[in-house]
């Protein structure tokens, strides 16, 4: 039992982050450059993702799978989560690198990771996207909202007149939610899908997770890292261990289990997303602690990742 629960876990997480091995080692013989990485993860990000989470989402009878308490959940966990890496920054001295230690404690790959070992494990994203509807919009407002208030060259008179709009315009054009509210109201509306339509998004779909997790390996950087490892040292466990030692145990107590749970746990301990360093990067910030933020967390998460779902496993949650 003990070595089929092991099985299990590692054929779970093991081809995913081989994936991101691949594209790291990829890089390092120079079949990707930076160049072409930033245009693979832009291209991933804007189409391949969407169109996954509109293929699993327009097929599916949505109204029966919508789970408005789950949901709910991953909002309140979220905010909790955002609450915790605020508090965390406080400890931090230099205040223009406070939004950028929030940022990088509490944002998951929730889109990447989340839709990779749900489908790795079930063969669908269904319940990730919903996981993703309770926290992608919440990641977007907060990232926004404390990078510019924390922006080392922010201009105080002009900066909460556009706050509000960098805010919503980063929610409205995020291609994931486009994605899911389009694939929502398809799924809803019933409308028919041709079969060169269908056939053509499900090539779209099937590239998208293979190639977001090369391109999130191409991404690595160790540079800049000098003075600041405690500190990403502590964003690491907050990231991958803590919020997971606190709400998962709450979210088993609520009843949830299987894919959900699964969700749930991308959505707690999973890496930093690439996007948080871009992100710091267009405002203001210098961007080296979210970069190895995002490194670090993506190794280590091969392992807490593994041991998380070998637990829920032993212990038949999922």
């Amino acid at each position: 039992m003990f070595l089929d629960d092991l099985r299990f876990s590692l054929n779970a997480t093991v081809p995913v982050f081989l994936m991101m091995v691949f594209g790291y080692f990829c890089r390092r013989i120079g079949l990707l450059d930076e160049p072409t990485t930033a245009k693979l993860n832009k291209f991933t990000f804007r189409t391949l993702l969407p169109a996954l989470l509109f293929a699993d989402l327009s097929k599916a009878d949505f109204r029966s799978v919508w789970d408005t308490r789950f949901v709910m959940f991953c909002v309140i966990v979220t905010l909790l989560s955002i609450s915790a890496a605020s508090v965390y920054s406080l400890l931090h001295k230099d205040k223009n690198e406070r939004g950028e230690i929030i940022q990088a404690s509490y944002r998951s790959s929730a889109a990447v990771l989340g839709i990779a070992f749900v489908r790795n494990i079930y063969g669908d994203s269904l319940m990730a996207a919903l996981m993703i509807v309770g926290t992608v919009p919440l990641y977007n407002i907060a990232a926004v909202t404390v990078l510019s208030l924390t922006s080392p060259d922010r201009e105080k008179d002009g900066e909460k007149r556009s706050l509000a709009a960098d805010t919503l315009k980063g929610i409205v054009t995020n291609p994931i939610i486009i994605g899911i509210a389009v694939g929502m109201a398809w799924s809803v509306l019933k409308i028919p899908q041709p079969v060169i339509l269908e056939r053509s998004v499900s090539y779209l779909a099937n590239m998208a997770t293979p190639l977001s997790l090369i391109a999130l390996g191409a991404s690595f950087r160790t540079s800049e890292a000098k003075g600041r490892i405690r500190v990403i040292v502590g964003i690491v466990f907050i990231k991958l261990v803590l919020f997971c030692a606190i709400f998962l145990p709450a979210a088993i107590y609520l009843g949830f289990r299987g894919e959900k749970l699964i969700a749930v746990l991308v959505m707690l301990g999973s890496a930093t997303t690439g996007s948080c360093f871009v992100m710091a990067k267009n405002l203001g910030h210098k961007g080296a602690i979210t970069a190895f933020a995002v490194m670090l967390t993506t190794l280590c998460s091969a392992f807490t990742l593994t041991t998380w779902l070998f637990l829920l496993k032993r212990f038949d949650y999922i």
